[in-house]
């Protein structure tokens, strides 16, 4: 699995407002209360969960797993820097959300599978697995040529997972959810430098000069678009 050391730093993704926005969508999929049990898996520096156990009033933190140790970690999160899989394969505890966001597409099909068992194992009955990945077929994410060509080879591996776990005997349904940007093109370009995202990760530092340079010449002040997710939850009923 890929460390991604600027996953939710200082993006759209750490703000207040898509943290509060999606935080109500997440309440809007499994009703949670100040006794509820929440994962995190891959939880960067921790900031949805920790938002949502202060919105919740939780009496137990919410627990969060990330194989990069953030120094920036949210103190309202217990942090544990462990791999998913080893942590569930030991796990006791029983939780009512387990939260997987836009981190499944760094595991092998063949670990997936042995995630998902393991976290539908320590559900709660009425627990929900929510899994978030980016819509690959309605995407806007702002990209230069290469890094457009780099995103549509990732989104097959995404495709092939997804169908892999709707053939999961677990009880699902899909939904989406939607954040509109607003983001300077200047902030976006410093982004794209420090590699904000994981498809940038393996570029040279002359193909993401050039791809500024292709961004730069692309858009105008302001950058304007919708971070578009889609999201299956997993339920256990008994």
């Amino acid at each position: 699995m890929l460390n991604i050391k600027n996953w939710d730093n200082k993006t759209w993704i750490s703000s207040n407002k898509y943290i509060k926005s999606f935080n109500n969508f997440l309440l809007k999929q499994k009703k949670l209360n100040k006794d509820s049990k929440i994962l995190d898996i891959g939880c960067g520096r921790g900031k949805i969960i920790g938002s949502l156990s202060t919105k919740l009033k939780l009496k137990k933190k919410p627990i969060g797993l990330d194989i990069e140790n953030h120094k920036d970690k949210d103190k309202r999160i217990i942090f544990k820097k462990i791999s998913a899989l080893k942590y569930l394969e030991k796990s006791k505890k029983k939780f009512d959300l387990i939260l997987i966001k836009q981190t499944i597409h760094f595991f092998s099909l063949k670990d997936i599978k042995k995630i998902l068992s393991y976290s539908h194992s320590c559900l709660e009955v009425g627990g929900v697995i929510l899994i978030l990945n980016l819509d690959t077929k309605n995407n806007e994410i702002p990209a230069f040529l290469l890094m457009k060509e780099k995103l549509n080879k990732s989104f097959q591996k995404d495709i092939i997972i997804w169908k892999s776990i709707l053939k999961l005997n677990m009880k699902k349904n899909i939904t989406k959810f939607n954040f509109k940007v607003n983001v300077k093109k200047s902030i976006y370009l410093k982004m794209i430098k420090q590699r904000y995202i994981s498809t940038l990760l393996n570029f040279s530092s002359f193909q993401i000069l050039d791809g500024i340079n292709e961004i730069k010449l692309k858009y105008k002040k302001n950058i304007i678009f919708k971070d578009k997710l889609n999201c299956l939850v997993l339920k256990k009923n008994k």
